[in-house]
């Protein structure tokens, strides 16, 4: 599998920290030199391990920002 790089731009905040220290954070982040895009996923401490996580541009995360506020 080919090496993933990445730049983590701005951290936007911190949803959750579990037991282990992990936590989900929603950044923005340059994958493999491309433009930078909003970012969910689980991070280890370090930010050196990952979990699966879900990208957005711009466009869709005020997409979703609007969804979320219709939520009661």
């Amino acid at each position: 599998m080919a090496d993933i790089k990445y730049d983590i731009i701005e951290t936007i905040g911190v949803l959750s920290e579990n037991s282990k220290g992990w936590t989900k954070e929603l950044n923005l982040i340059s994958w493999n030199g491309g433009a930078a895009k909003f970012d969910l996923r689980d991070w280890a401490p370090d930010h050196e391990k990952m979990g699966k996580g879900i990208t957005f541009t711009k466009e869709e995360a005020l997409k979703l920002k609007e969804l979320l506020e219709d939520i009661n």
